[in-house]
């Protein structure tokens, strides 16, 4: 078996997998080691974004949840094969199962089975992603009706009554999903303020919504325990107990490192167990780089992708692109209905600015594509800056924000004024064209 190669990288993410095809294609070689098969092709396609939005879709379509689950699951076996053969099929590039550990900076210790193996490169590249977060919570660790959201993913769990601890991101696609799939949710918020750094207004619009769909809302939680019971696992919090068939655990994720042997490659981590990286995203060792989720930086796949385009810049072309040159990043949370920003809030725009500052809202039953869907909630709201027609931020809590949102992070990176998309002509009856009314301020 070969073990030694130009590249090695560590993990299966967008990024890795993106710069291993990119490296074998310039004539390297290389080894890419992934834990487990069922991560091929990484966290998104696997345990997150794609299973996740396609229970949202199937939810949003009135699908039963095991038809729901069984679309996931299609949908999940498919893409970890394409990627697999992406790279199995690539000349360049070596496949390793198993769990990869630094001996020295040049060195990996790869335990594949029963059999542990010796890998070396000249260059390393570390994408692990992140793993859940599970919090000082008594007898959450020690419930058997406990979830992480991977594990709800893998299990396809089917409860009658769910208990959600956390409102970010993961926890509000959650509970909004498996509210469209018929089951009863209640969220737990430690917060006073759902989203607080959202648009207050915003917010509070993505609250009501929420509450529409039959979610039960306990903002400024205090969760002392959590205990398994003859019916099912209780929530204790603030003195009131509620009983559950099951709880998810959405409390955020942090930086997979834990296990690298990182210290016996001379490689720094913050506090948080994320990885120290550079504007070209090499560590402190500079033959090492950490690309995606690992280095702390924002999770998303398409951060991932990026920090892969930054990391071929370096290696494969002149250098020029890196961190600093990173555009404005756009984020989603695909509840029923999706919420998308781009940009500064009004609360941020001001403290920046002051009175050169500019805003509107636009609730989402004024655009009449809205009507046509029967899908009025929402609400619009645009932040510019008068004496220089810059847009600084957008929000979108509405039917297809996620696509509208990529228009206007694309006109804010081309310096556009936002009165381009004021007078724009966008076909009718669209999402799109209420820019045309959100941006005449």
């Amino acid at each position: 078996m070969q073990t030694q190669f130009d590249a090695l990288i560590i993990g299966f993410g967008k990024a890795g997998k993106t710069l291993a095809v990119a490296l074998a294609g310039a004539g390297q070689r290389v080894a890419l080691v992934e834990q487990s098969p069922q991560m091929y092709g990484g966290t998104c396609i696997n345990i997150a974004c794609i299973p996740t939005k396609t229970l949202v879709s199937a939810a949003a379509a009135g699908q039963s949840i095991d038809e729901a689950f069984a679309r996931k699951t299609a949908v999940v076996t498919k893409l970890n094969n394409k990627n697999y053969h992406m790279l199995a099929d690539n000349p360049g590039v070596m496949i390793i199962d198993g769990t990869a550990s630094f001996v020295d900076a040049h060195t990996v210790s790869v335990q594949a089975g029963e059999q542990r193996i010796e890998l070396q490169a000249e260059r390393l590249f570390i994408n692990t992603g992140a793993v859940p977060v599970m919090p000082a919570i008594a007898g959450l660790k020690q419930s058997a009706h406990v979830y992480t959201s991977t594990e709800v993913l893998n299990q396809q769990l089917k409860p009658r009554r769910l208990a959600v601890i956390g409102a970010g991101p993961i926890g509000l696609e959650f509970a909004s999903t498996y509210a469209a799939l018929g089951v009863e949710v209640t969220l737990y918020h430690r917060r006073a303020q759902l989203l607080p750094h959202e648009e207050p207004s915003v917010a509070q619009a993505v609250a009501q919504a929420l509450e529409v769909q039959g979610i039960t809302l306990v903002l400024a939680s205090d969760i002392q325990q959590v205990r398994d019971t003859d019916r099912g696992v209780a929530v204790i919090s603030g003195g009131d107990e509620q009983v559950y068939d099951a709880v998810l655990v959405a409390a955020g994720r942090q930086p997979n490192t834990s296990q690298l042997g990182l210290a016996a490659a001379g490689v720094e981590t913050d506090e948080r167990g994320a990885i120290i990286v550079n504007d070209q995203l090499q560590t402190t060792q500079p033959h090492i780089w950490a690309l995606g989720d690992v280095n702390g930086g924002p999770q998303y796949t398409y951060v991932s992708l990026d920090d892969f385009r930054i990391v071929k810049s370096q290696l494969l072309g002149d250098g020029s692109y890196t961190r600093a040159q990173r555009a404005v990043l756009p984020h989603v949370i695909f509840m029923q209905t999706p919420l998308a920003r781009v940009g500064l809030t009004e609360v941020e725009a001001r403290a920046q600015y002051g009175d050169d500052v500019k805003v509107k809202e636009l609730p989402a039953m004024a655009v009449p594509r809205m009507h046509v869907d029967n899908k009025t909630t929402g609400l619009l709201k645009a932040v510019v800056q008068p004496s220089t027609g810059h847009i600084l931020g957008v929000t979108l809590f509405c039917q297809q924000a996620p696509e509208v949102i990529n228009t206007i992070k694309t006109a804010m990176d081309a310096g556009l004024p936002y009165t381009t998309l004021r007078d724009q002509i966008f076909t009718h009856p669209t999402v799109s064209e209420a820019l045309n009314d959100l941006f005449a301020l």
